[in-house]
């Protein structure tokens, strides 16, 4: 509720700015998609070297190692 109160303040103060923001939103949304997207496999793909790394000291300290 705040937000759309913001955005009706900013309306009638800035109504070009708020008519600008409104418009670009959506395409700097859809621009910075293939990014995040990149950056989760980024991610995804470092945890995997991580664990594959961290795997043969997890199985030489035993079962208990592997369940925490």
């Amino acid at each position: 509720m705040l937000t759309f109160i913001l955005w009706l303040l900013l309306l009638v103060v800035a109504w070009p700015l708020a008519l600008v923001a409104v418009i670009l939103y959506p395409v700097i949304w859809l621009i910075s998609l293939p990014l995040r997207l990149v950056g989760i496999s980024v991610k995804a793909a470092l945890n995997l070297v991580g664990t594959l790394v961290s795997l043969p000291g997890r199985v030489l300290r035993g079962p208990k190692a592997l369940r925490s």
